[in-house]
């Protein structure tokens, strides 16, 4: 009994705290703290008992609590009620409950226990009878966090246990729990059984149902809120904790709605909406209105309209005035017209102009049909001029002038206004005849023909023919006048070009000449002559034609042969010089259409390949997602996947794709690999290989303490390596910081995120922002943040601090200083102090890399040598400042290198020597220590795989060098 009431009094403390929270995605099947009465739980005789406890003045709870601890074997039962489980398969059960310390107890309470056991059974109703061990099924042993004993009975905090326990699938329509105790002293407080459900939602007008959460994302489709309409089919993804994560598609509010938050409203009087699109209702144009909800265009005043190819924002118009300042002039039968522009034009930029033509009598007028030409044309007229011609003499026209615009159309019983003035033609010359035809008549003699002018402008009295012999146009000619319209000339000289030109004349004088005619009176050759000329001639074309042919094939013949005498020497020289030229990485913002650096750099992938497993982040863009790919004929991977959230503008898209199609021109062990994208359809994607371990910051701070200084190298090698690769390829990150940097489950380290951007150089207000953010003031080289300018030393400058993030565990560069705190501390000459445990000789190397002029700085392959040499004598890490390794004299430019030879690693010395593809070998064979490798015999470089003779006869003559340099130093 003094045990019950020990227990009893620290549960009643305990709840006089407040009642716990329950999250709004969790649905109760079972929660004893909202029950009201008590618990018609089973409970075994002597066992469990139930305590009502207030909790405040108003509610009271049930408890239960057992304390049998004397006897040697207890099996106490408590029994809940049947509980339906509704629409939920997956359940889980949350316990709060307090255990006593059996040390706490008396002696003789030997046989207590400190742990219960918790069971369920499936059922569609029918009550479990004993023994209950033939119905439940145990699912856990339950042991305290934290016990009490009765000395800390008040601390009311720390004593309250919980634990959450996920049920196994059911089937069956409900189930019962069971608690069963063998000897424990212990108070269970509540007990609640839920699932999660993504609740009823609306995300971009779409409305998303109550969706219980399954042990996989399920993707849910939408449906859109009344008044919208599918843009993209809308779905979501429903997670395993009852969050919806992962938008695609949405729905946009039809003509005639707007969007309010997440409804779509009807366009109130006065305004409209004429497209199914995101965007408000517009106020009504000019000269038109309406009266009722919801319109998708707005009706014009009387008097106005709107043409048919106007959009509805246009305003409604009118008809123009009629053409202003109409002006004529007269050149004999041909009048110039000139206006200007109405005084109103309705309102409209589309004005035309027509103009209509009529020959009047003393009593009517009549149109003037077809003999009239206007240029340039009669109607449809842009321009406010026009030139009528063919018009007849001294006779009586009528010109109306009218304008129109894009809705006179629309008013047909209103004709177009208009301006009419009235000329009189003068006599005139008649019109150019067009150009005359010519026939041999006989041996010298030609008959030449041509039509009548039109228009003649009166009668024609005679022609005047006028031919000259064309040497001599500007000297001789001869003139010949005939009443008919042809005539023979004879006595022409032969082998003489000449031309011939014809006008007419009536009382008002000559036309003017027709277009000169040209004739050869050539004479035919003898035949023995013609052929001679057709032979000599073919000559002077054929001969040099073949000598062009012989100097081409000897020119050929000689290039050939120097090429070939080239390629002979270029094994010879390829020993020594590379000559294949340096890739560079291609920005694709220098490409006019970005679309084509993406099919050029990265694989389209199909969105069935890709399996969505889990929401792992998300960023501005959208949200990054575990999953596994399986393309056709490779085996499943794990991928992570970066999408572009819904309602995304071309602009967007394309600077989220340039960061795959930089990616994508990589090809590294320290680079994170694109495995492709995914543009086809929504959402749009980018597909990396996956890193279990995340970014590198984060994966240090929980692992603090955790790895060797070798270790820490090893992971600074890796980027140091990639980095090096970047700079190879004329590419500068502008971004390298460990929060940059992924780490697999091998602890390689990988470069990522390539999305910063490039185009800083190019504003100059852009001291600290460009498009991907704020610049990373901590990790940026001085000369970068003041000059804006990136280079690959300021890269190697972020890399300092990468170092010193890595060695302090992932710890924040430069603390709770400001931004311009740190830029003010750099420049004083202020560096990051050493990191806690780490070698003298990698903080050195970090000041190499914070050297104020860019020049000092080393090199990515320098600091990746310097890294490789201390992985292979970690002693220098050792060294303490005292030592020239601790503090060497200089920037690493000027240090030392490594004993016995003039390059820092193994991996070097075989690259130097063109043997670089068997550095893998050497390093998986264990012979990494210069001094192995200076004792290497011909087997052993066979044991490494290296089996070609010529190969082996460069390494061993290098190697005997080496042992040479060695015998000289010692």
């Amino acid at each position: 009994m003094t045990m019950t009431r020990l227990t009893l009094a620290f549960l009643c403390a305990f709840l006089e705290h407040p009642v716990w929270s329950r999250s709004s995605n969790e649905v109760n099947l079972l929660d004893t703290i909202s029950t009201v009465g008590e618990l018609d739980w089973t409970a075994s005789a002597d066992g469990w008992e139930q305590l009502p406890v207030n909790l405040n003045t108003s509610l009271t709870v049930q408890a239960f609590q057992v304390c049998n601890v004397n006897g040697p074997n207890y099996d106490n039962w408590l029994v809940t009620e049947w509980v339906p489980r509704r629409e939920a398969h997956h359940v889980l059960v949350e316990l709060k409950f307090t255990l006593r310390d059996c040390s706490s107890l008396p002696d003789q309470t030997r046989n207590c226990k400190e742990t219960f056991n918790f069971l369920y059974a499936e059922s569609d109703g029918s009550p479990p009878q004993r023994p209950y061990e033939r119905h439940f099924v145990k699912k856990s042993t339950i042991a305290a966090d934290k016990i009490f004993t009765q000395i800390d009975v008040g601390d009311r905090v720390l004593k309250l246990n919980t634990r959450v326990i996920q049920l196994p699938r059911l089937t069956n329509q409900g189930f019962y729990l069971g608690f069963q105790d063998t000897g424990a002293c212990v108070a269970l407080v509540s007990v609640r059984a839920f699932y999660k459900r993504c609740p009823e939602t609306i995300r971009h007008l779409a409305k998303f149902p109550a969706t219980v959460s399954n042990t996989k994302l399920q993707k849910i489709p939408g449906t859109c809120v009344s008044g919208a309409i599918v843009k993209e089919p809308p779905q979501l993804h429903c997670d395993a904790d009852g969050k919806w994560v992962v938008p695609i598609g949405r729905c946009v509010c039809k003509a005639g709605y707007a969007a309010t938050g997440e409804k779509c409203r009807m366009c109130l009087q006065g305004t409209y909406k004429d497209k199914a699109e995101h965007a408000a209702c517009l106020t009504c144009p000019a000269h038109s209105t309406n009266t009722r909800l919801g319109a998708t265009s707005c009706e014009c005043d009387p008097g106005f309209n709107r043409a048919f190819s106007d959009p509805a924002s246009y305003p409604c118009s009118s008809p123009p005035s009629a053409p202003q300042d109409v002006i004529s002039k007269v050149n004999a039968t041909s009048v110039i017209l000139e206006w200007s522009a109405p005084q109103n034009s309705g309102e409209r930029e589309d004005v035309k102009y027509q103009v209509l033509c009529q020959l009047c009598d003393s009593l009517s007028c009549a149109s003037c049909g077809d003999s009239v030409h206007f240029l340039p044309r009669k109607d449809g007229l842009t321009k406010r001029t026009v030139t009528i011609t063919r018009l007849k003499a001294h006779s009586n026209y009528s010109f109306t002038v009218g304008a129109i615009n894009g809705v006179s159309h629309l008013t047909p019983n209103i004709p177009p206004s208009s301006t009419t003035v009235v000329v009189t033609t003068n006599q005139a010359v008649p019109a150019q005849i067009n150009e005359p035809t010519v026939k041999l008549q006989g041996k010298d003699n030609i008959l030449l023909k041509w039509q009548p002018p039109r228009p003649p402008n009166g009668v024609i009295l005679e022609y005047e023919i006028k031919y000259y012999e064309k040497a001599q146009q500007d000297t001789t000619f001869l003139i010949v006048r005939t009443k008919e319209t042809q005539r023979i000339l004879g006595s022409l000289k032969p082998n003489t070009v000449h031309v011939f030109e014809v006008r007419a004349r009536t009382s008002a004088g000559y036309g003017a000449y027709s277009k000169p005619k040209e004739l050869n009176l050539a004479i035919s050759p003898e035949p023995g002559l013609m052929l001679a000329a057709v032979a000599g001639g073919t000559a002077i074309f054929v001969v040099p034609f073949c000598l062009l042919i012989v100097c081409f094939c000897r020119r050929r013949r000689r290039s050939l042969a120097a090429r070939l005498d080239l390629e002979e020497q270029i094994p010879i020289k390829s020993a020594h010089v590379n000559l294949r030229p340096k890739k560079n990485c291609v920005d694709p913002l220098t490409y006019e259409d970005p679309n084509k650096a993406i099919l050029e750099f990265t694989q389209e992938i199909d969105a069935s390949s890709i399996k969505i497993e889990k929401v792992i982040g998300s960023g501005e863009s959208g949200e990054v997602c575990r999953g596994r790919l399986k393309l056709p004929g490779e085996p499943e991977v794990a991928v992570a996947i970066k999408t572009l959230k819904a309602g995304y503008s071309e602009k967007q898209r394309r600077d989220f794709l340039s960061e795959a199609s930089i990616m994508g021109q990589f090809q590294h062990p320290n680079i994170i690999r694109l495995e492709g994208v995914v543009t086809k359809s929504t959402p749009v994607m980018i597909v990396t290989e996956y890193m279990e371990n995340g970014s590198l910051d984060s994966f240090l701070r929980k692992n603090d303490g955790q790895f060797t200084a070798i270790q820490l190298l090893g992971m600074l090698r890796g980027i140091a390596a990639g980095m090096k690769y970047l700079a190879d390829m004329n590419y500068i990150h502008r971004d390298l910081a460990a929060r940059n940097v992924l780490v697999n489950g091998n602890l390689m380290c990988k470069v990522s995120d390539f999305g910063l951007s490039r185009g800083l150089e190019d504003d100059p207000q852009a001291v600290y922002t460009t498009h991907g953010g704020k610049i990373p003031i901590r990790w940026t080289a001085p000369e970068a943040i003041t000059l804006r300018k990136f280079t690959s030393a300021s890269d190697v400058w972020s890399f300092g601090i990468v170092m010193w993030e890595v060695m302090s565990y992932g710890e924040r560069p430069y603390w709770d200083m400001n931004n311009q705190e740190v830029i003010q501390a750099i420049d004083e000459g202020y560096r990051l102090p050493t990191p806690m445990d780490c070698p003298i000789a990698l903080h050195h190397l970090m000041l190499d890399c914070w050297q104020k002029e860019h020049a000092n700085r080393p090199s990515f392959t320098q600091l990746l040598a310097y890294l490789e040499k201390l992985l292979q004598t970690p002693s220098l890490l050792k060294a303490t400042p005292g030592t020239p390794q601790g503090r060497p004299a200089g920037s690493l430019l000027e240090r030392n290198p490594p004993e016995y030879t003039t390059f820092y690693s193994v991996a070097e010395w075989l690259e130097a020597i063109k043997m670089g593809e068997y550095k893998e070998n050497f390093i998986n064979a264990g012979y990494v220590p210069w001094s192995s490798v200076a004792h290497m015999t011909l087997e052993d470089l066979r044991r490494v795989g290296v089996t070609l003779a010529g190969h082996q006869k460069r390494i061993m003559t290098s190697i005997q060098a080496l042992r040479t340099q060695m015998g000289n130093t010692a």
